[in-house]
């Protein structure tokens, strides 16, 4: 597993069948929206509300996810600006009945607060 990871995931899940491209992995676009859906939980509680995902740097896809893995995706704000924050974003894959973990994936989104009526962006508080 890796170092420095929360306690506790943001957000688990398991893949289903319906989500295995021609390589019999589970599909890239996949887990970066499972890892957007974590990304966007962490933010919108720092920024006590709306948030909307900019950018996504670094995004590196290190193992393959398999049908029958569990992911835990664990998101870490690492800079606070006056709008926008960064959060690390890793995705853990237990495996074999949860006997061995394997990190897959991790990337560095940038969420922006937002208003909710002009859905223009808005100091963090």
């Amino acid at each position: 597993m890796t170092d420095a990871l929360p306690s506790d995931p943001v957000l688990r899940v398991m893949p289903m069948p319906g989500d295995i491209n021609a390589n019999d992995h589970i599909f890239g676009g996949w887990v970066l929206a499972q890892m957007d859906i974590a990304g966007g939980i962490t933010a919108h509680r720092e920024a006590k509300g709306p948030v909307a995902t900019v950018a996504i740097d670094a995004m590196e896809f290190i193992e393959p996810i398999l049908l029958h893995d569990v992911i835990s995706v664990y998101a870490t704000l690492v800079h606070r600006g006056r709008t926008s924050m960064r959060i690390k974003i890793e995705v853990i894959a237990s495996r074999d009945l949860a006997s061995r973990h394997v990190k897959v994936t991790e990337a560095l989104f940038t969420f922006v607060a937002i208003d909710g009526v002009t859905k223009r962006p808005r100091p963090l508080p």
